[in-house]
């Protein structure tokens, strides 16, 4: 009902809690390198089609 589907807004993040959340977005902002899987496999990925494409 609403679009909720059994979530009512009440979350709750240790990580986020400890900092360990903001840690990592400022480590991947001063490196370039990110910190999840996904961010690596696209980052990983961008740069096998620059070397079989070239840069645009």
């Amino acid at each position: 009902m609403f679009g909720f589907k059994g979530k009512y807004g009440v979350s709750f993040s240790w990580k986020r809690l400890l900092g360990i959340s903001g840690m990592r977005n400022s480590i991947a902002k001063q490196t370039g390198i990110p910190t999840t899987k996904g961010g690596v496999e696209r980052k990983i990925g961008r740069g096998i089609l620059n070397l079989i494409f070239g840069k645009k």
